[in-house]
């Protein structure tokens, strides 16, 4: 660890590689950051672009852990380059690395855009109700427990930063595995009573090792997520869902 005067000296080591540039080879790039108080990794990357390589790619839109974007390996394991502080690093050491799972766009962007549309589109992540086309538009609108809509918001905090994925053995092994992503959507749905799919509807999407009887339980998914989503739990009681429709 190096002390500067009024902070340490931070080493970030970088992932850099541009499949666009041809000729370009994959490769570590070593900056050094004065650390400041509050500094987040994404802060310390804003300062990197700015005032040492501006060559340098990495995702953000909100910087408030809510938009997902900038979703990366930091020290080995995946999280938010926003919500990562620097200070956690005791010996101020920090390499970077794109999420993979992913298309790598360049350096520490890969685009979660393509697969997050897959995933929605397999799944379906609209409320199915085949009478809503007939219901009148001055109709109120259907009622829910309140308690229900409170599980439904729970799980609704998904960002689709990919961080599961990412962390996911499972999906290293098997391009065609659902993921705990996807299984967070079908039991948002699942337990919205507006969705009128049946258990039966839900099999054909999650019932093989592509869905959740894949899952070999290793916890990645829950371990790495930066909202804390029960993701487990809800793998689990898919499971039990599944296990019980007649096929």
């Amino acid at each position: 660890m190096i002390q500067a005067k009024d902070g340490r000296t931070l080493k970030f080591h970088i992932f850099r590689y541009n499949p666009q540039l041809e000729g370009d080879e994959p490769k570590m790039v070593t900056y050094e950051v004065k650390e400041a108080p509050g500094m987040t990794v994404f802060i310390a990357l804003n300062e990197i672009r700015e005032q040492q390589d501006r060559s340098l790619q990495y995702d953000f839109v909100c910087r408030a852990g809510i938009c997902g974007s900038c979703g990366m390996i930091i020290n080995g394991k995946p999280d938010l380059a926003c919500r990562t502080l620097t200070s956690k690093f005791k010996n101020g050491e920090i390499t970077l690395l794109p999420l993979p799972g992913f298309d790598l766009i360049g350096d520490l962007s890969v685009n979660t855009g393509t697969f997050n549309r897959a995933m929605s589109e397999r799944v379906g992540t609209w409320i199915h109700d085949e009478q809503a086309a007939e219901k009148s538009l001055d109709e109120l609108e259907e009622r829910m427990d309140p308690d229900l809509a409170d599980e439904i918001y729970e799980l609704d905090r998904c960002i689709e930063c990919g961080c599961c994925i990412a962390a996911c053995a499972t999906k290293r092994m098997r391009d065609d595995f659902l993921g705990a992503m996807g299984f967070m959507k079908v039991a948002r749905f699942h337990m919205d009573s507006r969705d009128k799919r049946s258990d039966a509807a839900w099999y054909e999407i999650i019932g093989n090792d592509e869905g959740v009887f894949g899952c070999m339980t290793l916890l990645g998914c829950e371990d790495n997520c930066p909202k804390d989503l029960p993701h487990q739990t809800k793998i689990a009681f898919l499971r039990r869902k599944m296990v019980g429709v007649k096929v």
